[in-house]
């Protein structure tokens, strides 16, 4: 079981990134929150938090920033019906803090709003976790491990091109992700803080 890598990004394109661990590249799924973390420094080495799925098509690594962020993300995966996919997905829409308070205030309009996550789906999630979940008022969320080499190779032609592959790659439909990103355009931003802003007003 790999649990944590250090190395160098030397490739992203949102939802993946490939990290230079001694001269070893592993290609890993990240959370958005991940990315948001990546230190700008392109000489700096990143930590991450790993799990490993393996599937009869598949063997997957993903890669978190926090162990608080992976922790979520396995306890989602223990919930009927959400697979990694669809965990990534919520983890990458809000932080640990904020999903703790959606369920413990039973919102399911909000947890709805992630791609993929219907008002079923929403409701079985506060039903399972209010229990596995602190209050809000306890989560602390870990910062560690987040020094990073991001050396980026674009693979799409505008930040705005790999934020929508970003938000497709999450389960948005076309329509509703170029929707969520025609505000941002032509403002200047990054990848990141597009597919940042994006997320955020979906939840609002």
């Amino acid at each position: 079981m790999i649990g944590l890598l250090r190395g160098k990004v030397i490739q992203k394109q949102p939802p993946e990134l490939l990290l230079d661990v001694n001269g070893v590249g592993y290609e890993l799924q990240a959370s958005m929150n991940t990315f948001y973390n990546l230190p700008l420094d392109a000489h700096a080495e990143v930590t991450l938090f790993t799990h490993f799925v393996v599937r009869e098509d598949a063997q997957i690594l993903f890669g978190f920033s926090s162990q608080t962020e992976r922790a979520l993300f396995r306890d989602l995966l223990k919930v009927n019906g959400i697979g990694p996919k669809m965990a990534l997905a919520i983890v990458s829409g809000m932080t640990a803090s904020e999903f703790s308070q959606f369920v413990h205030a039973a919102d399911a309009n909000a947890l709805s709003r992630i791609p993929g996550v219907g008002k079923k789906t929403a409701e079985r999630l506060i039903i399972e976790m209010r229990d596995r979940l602190p209050k809000p008022d306890a989560v602390l969320l870990s910062t560690s491990g987040n020094s990073s080499s991001s050396q980026a190779i674009p693979v799409a032609a505008t930040p705005a091109d790999e934020a929508m592959n970003a938000l497709l790659a999450l389960g948005y439909k076309p329509p509703q992700a170029s929707k969520m990103l025609a505000p941002l355009e032509n403002q200047g931003l990054s990848v990141e803080e597009m597919i940042r802003r994006a997320l955020r007003a979906s939840l609002t």
